[in-house]
């Protein structure tokens, strides 16, 4: 291994490790490996965007001394910004759900970041949205760049130049499945456009929420409003089209529910010693799904998208998971015999 002395925390984004995974995927056919983005500095796939839009625009002059960067985020996309603002010398301001969990607004601040509140009820052009807020934030802020991820195609290059490559160099070329999460799109998308570039024939599945409607409009060019209610899993599906997101590099997607997403998350976690957040969760879970298109020959990379210390007041906390009902009833026995807890 290389001893190398690095300049800034920002020069270590990327080069994650592919990692075979077993127990999480046994009676599965197939090698299996994760690309643990969770070993990036700031935790998450997230910081490869951040550096890729951030260090792009100072190349190209939209980026300039004292500068405040804006987005949209469910947290991860902010706390690689708030990363790469610290180091750059920027300002950093974030419009987030009212979903987001009270740990990762914490975060968010001991980041330095300037955090907006908006409800997640709303539609997507509602001007109380995370998106609409974000947006006049951006008008009204001189020197501001808005990073927009949901439509800023940067976010599915920045992905096409790292991840895609280090993929195919890590399985020498042997991917025969790439699985991911899809949000925004751009991870899945960028890597997936580089892979089949080197191999058309490599497979792309993609892992959709119910309650998204992504799904549908990808197998019939229709936005179903009906399609959109209110789902736990942050980061994964969406109520809109998001531009950074090239259906035609995907396959096929399934979608997942938030509980088996939650339970699953758990289970990877106790059986790979992988602390893993919600997404890979619902990644793994999917890949239990789509059991049936891999074989013997089957080499599956599967995206571990973030860290699951974004999630302990989430889907590591019992007391969240029986508000949600994702526990079955809990048991004790009491003098041999079962009694129910909760």
């Amino acid at each position: 291994m290389e001893n190398r002395v690095y300049n800034d925390i920002t020069e270590t984004i990327g080069n994650t490790p592919l990692i075979r995974i077993k127990r999480c995927v046994e009676g599965l056919q197939g090698t299996f490996y994760a690309k643990w983005e969770g070993a990036n500095p700031g935790n998450s796939a997230k910081d490869r965007i951040a550096k890729y839009i951030i260090e792009k625009a100072e190349r190209e002059g939209r980026l300039k001394p004292g500068a405040t960067i804006v987005e949209t985020t469910s947290g991860n996309t902010g706390f690689s910004l708030c990363m790469m603002a610290i180091v750059k010398g920027y300002h950093c301001v974030v419009a987030v759900s009212d979903k987001t969990k009270k740990d990762k607004i914490a975060y968010l601040k001991a980041m330095g970041a300037e955090v907006h509140m908006c409800p997640a009820s709303v539609p997507a052009d509602d001007p109380r949205s995370y998106y609409e807020t974000a947006k006049r934030i951006h008008r009204e802020t001189p020197n501001s760049i808005y990073i927009n991820q949901y439509f800023n195609t940067n976010n599915t290059d920045a992905h096409y130049h790292t991840t895609g490559p280090e993929i195919w160099q890590q399985t020498q070329g042997k991917i025969t499945h790439l699985v991911a999460a899809s949000g925004t799109g751009g991870t899945i998308s960028g890597a997936a456009r580089f892979l089949k570039e080197q191999n058309p024939n490599i497979k792309i599945l993609a892992i959709d929420a119910y309650g998204s409607v992504i799904k549908k409009y990808h197998e019939t060019g229709i936005f179903d409003e009906n399609e959109i209610y209110p789902y736990r899993i942050g980061g994964l599906g969406k109520n809109l089209i998001p531009k950074s997101l090239d259906f035609e590099q995907v396959d096929y997607f399934e979608k997942v529910t938030d509980k088996s997403a939650a339970l699953r998350a758990r289970k990877v976690t106790k059986q790979e010693g992988m602390l893993v957040g919600y997404t890979t969760g619902a990644v793994v879970q999917g890949l239990h799904q789509l059991h049936d298109r891999f074989d013997d020959n089957s080499v599956v990379v599967a995206i571990f998208h973030d860290h699951g210390s974004r999630y302990m007041e989430k889907i590591y906390n019992d007391n969240w998971m029986r508000e949600q009902g994702f526990f079955e009833q809990d048991t004790i026995k009491i003098n041999g015999k079962k009694m129910v807890t909760a």
